[in-house]
């Protein structure tokens, strides 16, 4: 089922709408994340639940849980206006170094399950092709460790 929101009349909107989906979920993310995203960087001003809601067309569920994430990594901070009750969320930070800390969070817990399921494959059998492979994924976690350290460029 195709998803109907705020930006279907307008194919600039939907393209960077979908953009930012792709890159979510190239990401290992779902699309919601980067349709939240999207629509927080277009409005370029903090949007209530009910406008993420409306501009994406997913549940208060999926928002909800989809901005607990992204505030967890830095991309989203949600606040609450004291003249209202509702939920806001808006970006903060630099959105290019969020989403490096999400692809380095999501890379490492990868590295870290398969280490510990190569270790539960070691016999007297397979010592030695799970031990080169062992090797090979320490090296992508030293790479991905030293990525890490890079610096975003600025604005």
């Amino acid at each position: 089922m195709e998803k109907k929101n705020i930006a279907s009349g307008n194919p600039a909107l939907e393209k960077i709408h979908s953009t930012f989906a792709s890159v979510a979920t190239s990401l290992g993310y779902s699309e919601v994340h980067g349709r939240i995203i999207s629509a927080l960087l277009v409005a370029d001003r903090p949007l209530s639940m009910d406008e993420l809601i409306m501009q994406t067309k997913y549940s208060s569920a999926s928002i909800s849980l989809s901005l607990d994430l992204l505030e967890i990594i830095g991309i989203v901070k949600k606040l609450k206006d004291r003249g209202d009750r509702k939920l806001y969320a808006r970006l903060e930070g630099d959105l290019i170094e969020g989403l490096r800390n999400a692809m380095m969070l999501k890379l490492q817990k990868e590295i870290r399950g398969t280490l510990s399921e190569l270790e539960l494959l070691k016999n007297p059998k397979t010592r030695k092709s799970v031990s080169a492979v062992e090797n090979e994924v320490k090296r992508l976690q030293e790479y991905i460790r030293r990525l890490s350290e890079v610096d975003v460029p600025r604005k």
